[in-house]
């Protein structure tokens, strides 16, 4: 029975996903600020019976020499492949995206490329989607696909159980929300792991699903990622390695 993959679902769950497994440093209790922790994370990557993609998925952050951050996505598969990347501030334990960049290409699969530069000193965002250039007012707080997803994994650190965030995404504005539902055992590459289940959270008449398991004892690493799409093909991420820290 063929595979009900469309050809553009599983670029966009590769990128989504890996975004989520930004792990960040725990802060002690009245502790102002919270220091990034460097990482190298590897994810593997299945579709419907647990099918190989034979595809690397790699996530990587570490500090630039002026103090920002670099956030990356590299993904390497016959699907597709992705470079995604952040420059950003960490201020007040607060992703401040600067610049951003995204590139997909692939066998059937129709490139597309984003850009966005924010200009927090003149509150002015700016950049292009597949072509069509845009420029509007920069909200406060506003985020980038990329780092509301890591603001999100420091957030369920923080206790937080419901987050909102204001996600600047093809030339526009999105509000995207996400709740943590459940505490599971899951059990990867052999080994039994305490996790948060988050899910993000959709309309009521919605027949897509993504599904996030955080570890606490492993500073908040995303895990595992699973999404349903609507004709019931499912896509899940595992995580194979990571290296955290200095």
């Amino acid at each position: 029975m063929p595979l009900k993959l469309s050809p553009t679902a599983l670029p966009a769950l590769l990128a989504g996903a890996l975004l989520l497994g930004a792990t960040l440093a725990h802060a002690a209790d009245g502790q102002e600020d919270v220091a990034l922790q460097p990482m190298k994370l590897s994810y593997n990557a299945s579709l419907d019976k647990g099918i190989s993609l034979n595809g690397d998925a790699r996530r990587i952050l570490e500090q630039r020499d002026d103090g920002t951050w670099h956030f990356r996505t590299d993904v390497d598969s016959f699907v597709a492949d992705i470079d995604e990347s952040l420059i950003f501030r960490w201020e007040n334990n607060q992703v401040v995206p600067l610049r951003y960049r995204y590139k997909l290409s692939g066998l059937f699969i129709r490139d597309r490329e984003e850009a966005i530069d924010f200009d927090w000193e003149n509150n002015v965002v700016s950049g292009h989607h597949e072509g069509d250039k845009f420029s509007m007012t920069l909200e406060e707080g506003a985020m980038d696909p990329m780092g509301y997803q890591l603001q999100l994994s420091q957030d369920i650190k923080a206790g937080k159980r419901e987050m909102e965030y204001r996600v600047i995404d093809k030339g526009d504005y999105d509000t995207d929300r996400f709740a943590v539902v459940d505490e599971e055992t899951v059990r990867i590459n052999g080994e039994d792991i305490r996790t948060l289940k988050a899910e993000k959270v959709r309309d009521s008449d919605s027949k897509r699903e993504s599904l996030m398991w955080f570890a606490p004892e492993r500073d908040y690493l995303l895990i595992r990622f699973l999404q349903v799409e609507p004709d019931g093909s499912e896509y899940e991420l595992t995580i194979s390695d990571a290296k955290v820290g200095r």
